[in-house]
């Protein structure tokens, strides 16, 4: 009531009542099985999320059961595009749920191709 509402498609807060279960993912990033990097960013959101589900899959947990995210994004002279392309594909995956989420610009990730990189907090 007292504050604006947020400013995508996101919750200002998650609370877990009763859990029994809690996954932390790492910083997961655009790397493919075979060791490639897409070259765009929209190809590599894509990566990164499809990633993501193969973690909560194994960890008997879906999109409804993340309640915190956070994004990176390697800032630069295409950096509107690139978080219009990020967000586009977090939002497809993600569809009516939604999860806390802070997105956060960098100069550089661990590797020159990495344009985005994604950890999340999952709990059922």
């Amino acid at each position: 009531e007292h504050m604006a509402p947020p400013a995508a498609k996101y919750a200002h807060a998650v609370k877990v009542d009763q859990a029994e279960s809690f996954v932390f993912t790492s910083g997961v990033v655009p790397t493919m099985s075979d060791g490639t990097v897409p070259p765009s960013i929209e190809g590599q959101a894509r990566v990164v999320w499809a990633n993501l589900l193969e973690i909560l899959k194994a960890s008997d947990m879906a999109v409804g059961n993340i309640v915190s995210i956070t994004t990176y994004v390697v800032m630069g002279e295409q950096l509107n595009e690139r978080l219009a392309a990020v967000m586009g594909v977090r939002d497809e995956v993600l569809g009516e749920h939604r999860a806390a989420s802070t997105l956060v610009t960098v100069p550089a990730l661990a590797r020159a191709e990495w344009l985005m990189e994604i950890s999340l907090v999952a709990a059922k």
